[in-house]
């Protein structure tokens, strides 16, 4: 699928920009509520702390975008409101779900290690999608000379993945065939997502 396509049909709709920016919100913000559920009761340090703080910074900014859409609505997260909504809605939690069962059923994890763990790769994976979405984005929004920007989102991720490849080099070690697992399992469930989007935003036949 040509993302960028994609992501052009939906900035050229008020309603469908809205609900883009919603349902990317959405998902920053379960994302910072992962990060925040991961935490242990006293050994938490200030990188996990911040991702979870821009996390939620980020929801707050694509959520405070939508004004400039020009589009009254998505002032919750509730399913119409959203592309994709159960999509989008499972994402976040169907990785999470894989791979702290692959974390246990294969490693041997269990309890805070196996929390951290699962924060370390699905962060990771979500870093990774993130430093090839918001580019794209940002160059849509760029040509279409939109008020709307999301560069400060796309330096703030690249320096995310950094940060989390550094804390995988300390936990794991060898961490790339990991990697590569969770990333696979990442990019099944964007497939998904981004079909079923590309559903919302195809216009609908008429009916005879």
């Amino acid at each position: 699928m040509d993302l960028k396509k994609l992501i052009s049909q939906i900035v050229s709709s008020p309603e469908l920009h809205a609900k883009w920016l919603n349902s990317l919100s959405m998902m920053e913000n379960t994302g910072a509520r992962k990060i925040s559920a991961c935490e242990h009761d006293h050994l938490v340090d200030e990188i996990v702390l911040k991702h979870a703080a821009e996390e939620a910074r980020h929801a707050y900014y694509l959520k405070s975008q939508i004004k400039k859409t020009g589009f009254e609505g998505c002032k919750m997260y509730l399913p119409h409101e959203l592309l994709a909504p159960i999509q989008s809605f499972q994402y976040l939690h169907a990785l999470d779900t894989s791979i702290s069962r692959y974390l246990k059923n294969d490693l041997g994890f269990s309890g805070n290690k196996l929390k951290y763990a699962a924060y370390l790769l699905v962060t990771y994976a979500i870093e990774v999608r993130a430093d090839e979405l918001y580019p794209v984005y940002e160059e849509v929004l760029r040509e279409n000379d939109s008020t709307i920007s999301v560069r400060m989102i796309v330096v703030e991720e690249q320096g995310h993945l950094e940060e989390m490849i550094q804390q995988m080099d300390e936990f794991f070690g060898e961490w790339k065939h990991h990697a590569e697992f969770v990333e696979k399992l990442e990019n099944q469930l964007f497939e998904k997502w981004i079909e079923k989007v590309d559903e919302m935003v195809k216009p609908q036949p008429e009916l005879i």
